[in-house]
């Protein structure tokens, strides 16, 4: 009963707190399942698949909402230590931590399945052996640790061992022609990237000479101006840009003032000092 409500919280109300929640009540119920398969009885057996069903739902439901990092400790604390696993429990595992790219998680575990003897007559060794190479240890680079575990697996006739070990070998061939192929395009990159930020260097240098000689032309221009004419411009300039009414009484103080910088300045230009001598 707590089996199909999980099933139906899981797939049909998608309440996946709720779900994860008969799946433990399930579990708690069922007990710790110990001992070797061969050693069980009919009613036991069936009460093992039901609690590696619960614990399929629980895992499907934590991956739902995101807690894909308790999945792993969550199933051993019903199945103790990872020899244990039924089967399909560590392959769905195995594949929902290489699908979060979290491959290393399941190291140990897999690992301690794979090498414990009471596996060795599953009939499911062979395909969870695969399963762990590509999914877990040939990702990680660990080629020489695949190949120990794959001689070590007792359980395996001398033809699955060949054609894991090919497996093993093709991948390491692989990894290496692929870091032989970045390597050299690493290092063309880096000149190539040396030589666009020189050229980019040598552009903004160019560009600032010509602002400089642009600048001191303007500099030359404008004290080559005469002084009366540049008060004058200055003078427009300021009723242009301020928009000055000669004619509003506001700006009459401005205009007087105006006009007697100008008489100032035009006694200091003819000034006896700077009067031209007078001739006979």
């Amino acid at each position: 009963a707590l089996l199909e409500e999980a099933a139906d919280l899981l797939v049909l109300h998608r309440d996946f707190g709720a779900a994860v929640e008969r799946c433990q009540a399930g579990c708690d119920s069922l007990g710790a399942g110990t001992g070797s398969g061969t050693e069980r009885c009919l009613f036991l057996t069936s009460f093992a698949e039901v609690k590696c069903s619960l614990c399929v739902v629980g895992i499907q439901a934590l991956a739902e909402m995101n807690r894909w990092r308790e999945v792993l400790s969550w199933v051993l604390q019903y199945y103790h230590v990872p020899e244990q696993l039924p089967p399909k429990v560590l392959e769905l595992c195995i594949l929902l931590y290489s699908q979060v790219r979290e491959p290393q998680v399941m190291l140990e575990a897999g690992s301690s399945w794979l090498r414990a003897q009471a596996n060795q007559r599953l009939p499911e060794l062979g395909s969870l052996l695969e399963l762990y190479l590509e999914q877990v240890l040939l990702p990680l680079g660990l080629f020489e640790g695949a190949e120990e575990l794959v001689r070590g697996c007792a359980g395996l006739d001398s033809e699955q061992q060949l054609a894991l070990l090919g497996t093993v070998r093709e991948s390491r061939r692989r990894r290496t022609q692929r870091e032989e192929t970045t390597l050299p395009a690493e290092e063309q990159q880096e000149p190539a990237t040396e030589t666009a930020l020189g050229v980019l260097s040598q552009k903004l240098l160019t560009m600032l000479t010509l602002l400089r000689r642009a600048l001191r032309s303007m500099s030359n221009h404008f004290y080559l101006l005469p002084y009366k004419k540049m008060l004058l411009a200055t003078f427009l300039l300021y009723l242009v840009v301020v928009r000055l009414d000669p004619a509003s009484p506001t700006s009459l103080p401005f205009i007087y003032k105006l006009v007697q910088l100008f008489r100032q300045a035009w006694a200091a230009v003819l000034s006896p000092i700077h009067r031209p001598p007078i001739r006979d």
